[in-house]
């Protein structure tokens, strides 16, 4: 491990002294601390006034990575794990930051939660989201939940859809092509009209896919799993007046595609269709010092798979219906209280309602639902070099009860170039529906309570171009929920009992310069989970200790620029499950190196070609036990902005 660390940490400095060196002879193109952020603290804030870890995806960054997918960029950012993005094609994945469990990471749309309220663990299936039709990516590092409430325990990824600007309608079209017989067809209208705002984005993906499940003995002849996804985004925005502004949003997402039986398991008949659908409307108030808000949200999530009998699953059919239903209404209200302090104060209810029915059991929505009601402030305090965020949130759940987060963060921002900060906060997550309401539910579940502790640091080494970052983070998570073996029927429940310990830093290194973006990263996280009885385990299975990269785009000419991006992702756990006796076994998974490329050419202002090379040196490797990965692949298109 010692000898690991060292090579982490000589390539660092060799990176460090390479980007130097650039740097030494650049001029000055961005801002990097007063680039401005509205996720950490719900209102428009500066990166040097806040005290958190913040990754912001730009919309440039967007742009040169459309034959990527969301999963796939996602990928690139240092603290974030995305296990099975390199499955096939529309194969549910799982996001770990920081080595928190996927249920732990809150994903926004626009600044509203998005959960599936029929999952076990409430995740959300980030495939729902085509990447042609975001405009932003906004990450939080760390404890979030007192201004966001449950499941923002290691952070929350705010994914900000295209919205409406400029002057006139401009219609877009993109079509690319690909690996694995992938296609992909995708058009949008944008702009603002008098007063009015319009932003409608439509994608279709097709892909034939590959065999998702291992075959080992190479002559099974599995079937290729394909994905097929229908997607539509439209944002609205009317100005009623200076001060009064209208919004509205709705994303839709129609995905389908067949499924292996397990793993090394094929199955000619296994299919699946999920529908995510999710609508927003607001309002926005604006006051003489700071502005009200008003959301009412709806967040619904279908599941649908089938497997009709067949040999491969000894003539037994099975299926499974769910419908998660999510009803979000919120106000907030940001308002300045003097020249030095900053207020953010607001109240939201949650309703959640899911039925689900399977071949083995059922759920009602009669009896499946609950609902959580919260208030929240806190205090945002600048003054001279240091700066405070004060925060702490009342919970109400009609099924637990009550609970309470809060949060600390000081910060100093000293020579206008180095911010120093620490944090500690207390976050949790809601027991779900099917943690309460299934066969093995237990009615009488609490939340999962986190303590998180943060420190760490972001310095302009040379100011507006080059910054190295670095943050420490500890959790301490309580009455964990597992799921507890029983002698009699249902044969389990679950139960809390278990303790979950993490820890780990992320360091990073980037430069901006008039041609060059460039960064380097290294992440590392352990994790120890202390069972009912005292027992502790090693538990972050796919969640590798190391990973680093890094990340590398040049402007050649005026019509050209291509990119590299290179990740190590290193060794992890899974289980393996044998098919007969249902036990399992722990075995590491071996570490890889992954390097991707971009090239993109510019016709003219309006017309651009590029192409995606992924796994270019077509590395063999497992995510998952028993499931396959890509070898080299690309995907190649044109864009056309019209006038």
């Amino acid at each position: 491990m010692q000898k690991k660390f060292v090579f982490v940490a000589a390539g660092l400095g060799l990176v460090q002294l390479a980007l130097l060196s650039t740097a030494a002879h650049a001029q000055d193109t961005t801002r990097v601390l007063n680039d401005v952020v509205v996720t950490a603290t719900r209102s428009p804030k500066k990166l040097s006034e806040i005290g958190r870890v913040v990754t912001v995806i730009t919309a440039g960054e967007i742009g040169r990575a459309q034959g990527m997918t969301l999963p796939e960029l996602l990928n690139t950012v240092p603290g974030i794990t995305f296990s099975g993005v390199n499955n096939a094609p529309g194969i549910s994945s799982s996001v770990f930051l920081r080595g928190a469990s996927t249920g732990n990471t809150l994903i926004l749309v626009d600044g509203f939660p998005v959960n599936n309220a029929s999952a076990i663990d409430g995740s959300y299936d980030l495939n729902a989201f085509p990447l042609d039709q975001i405009e932003r990516i906004e990450i939080l590092k760390g404890s979030g939940s007192t201004l966001y409430g449950s499941d923002a325990v290691a952070g929350v990824i705010n994914i900000i859809t295209k919205h409406p600007s400029g002057s006139g309608l401009r219609p877009n079209l993109l079509l690319a092509g690909g690996s694995y017989n992938t296609f992909k067809e995708a058009a949008g209208l944008n702009g603002i009209i008098n007063k009015t705002g319009v932003a409608i984005d439509l994608s279709n993906t097709d892909s034939k896919g590959f065999p998702a499940a291992t075959d080992t003995t190479g002559k099974a002849g599995f079937r290729n799993d394909g994905f097929h996804q229908r997607a539509a985004s439209v944002n609205l925005k009317q100005q009623v007046s200076d001060k009064f502004v209208l919004n509205g949003n709705f994303q839709a997402a129609y995905n389908t595609g067949n499924l292996p039986y397990a793993a090394f398991s094929d199955d000619k008949n296994y299919t699946y269709a999920n529908t995510f659908l999710f609508g927003g409307i607001g309002a926005k108030l604006m006051l003489d010092k700071g502005e009200l808000r008003f959301n009412l949200s709806q967040n619904d999530v279908r599941n649908n798979y089938n497997d009709p009998a067949s040999a491969v699953n000894g003539n037994f059919a099975s299926f499974q219906k769910n419908t998660g239903h999510i009803t979000n209404a919120e106000a907030i209200l940001n308002y300045g209280l003097g020249k030095h302090l900053d207020l953010t104060s607001g109240a939201d209810f949650k309703y959640y309602n899911t039925s689900q029915l399977t071949s083995f059991d059922t759920i009602s929505s009669r009896t499946a639902h609950n609902s959580i009601a919260s208030v929240y402030s806190s205090l945002f305090l600048k003054a001279g070099i240091f700066h405070m965020e004060l925060g702490g949130r009342y919970n109400h759940d009609d099924k637990y009860g009550n609970n309470f987060t809060y949060t600390i963060n000081p910060s100093l921002f000293v020579f206008d170039q180095l911010k120093v900060f620490g944090t500690i906060a207390s976050a949790y997550k809601a027991p779900t529906l099917y943690q309460l309401f299934s066969p093995y539910g237990n009615i009488g579940l609490k939340p999962e309570s986190t303590t998180s502790y943060e420190a760490g640091f972001e310095w302009e080494v040379i100011k507006n171009m080059l910054s190295f970052n670095t943050a420490f983070y500890k959790y301490n998570t309580h009455d964990v929920i597992y799921f507890a073996n029983l002698p009699n029927p249902p044969f389990g429940m679950y139960k809390n009992g278990e303790n979950q310990r993490d820890k780990g830093f992320e360091s990073e290194l980037k430069l901006t310069v008039d041609k060059l973006t460039a960064s380097a990263y290294a992440a590392y996280v352990t994790g120890v989970l202390t069972d009912q009885s005292g027992v502790a385990s090693d538990n972050l299975f796919r969640r590798p200790k190391h990973t680093y990269g890094i990340n590398v785009y040049y402007q050649f000419v005026k019509n050209f620029s291509a990119g590299i991006t290179y990740k190590y992702t290193g060794d992890r756990t899974d289980e393996k499950f044998d098919p007969v006796t249902f036990a399992s076994s722990v075995v590491t998974l071996k570490h890889y190196n992954l390097v991707d490329a971009h090239l993109q050419y510019d016709i003219n202002r309006h017309v651009n070609l590029f192409v995606d090379l992924k796994n270019l040196f077509d590395e063999k490797y497992t995510d998952w036990v028993g499931y396959n990965t890509r070898g080299f692949n690309f995907m190649a298109g044109i864009k056309y902005q019209f006038n």
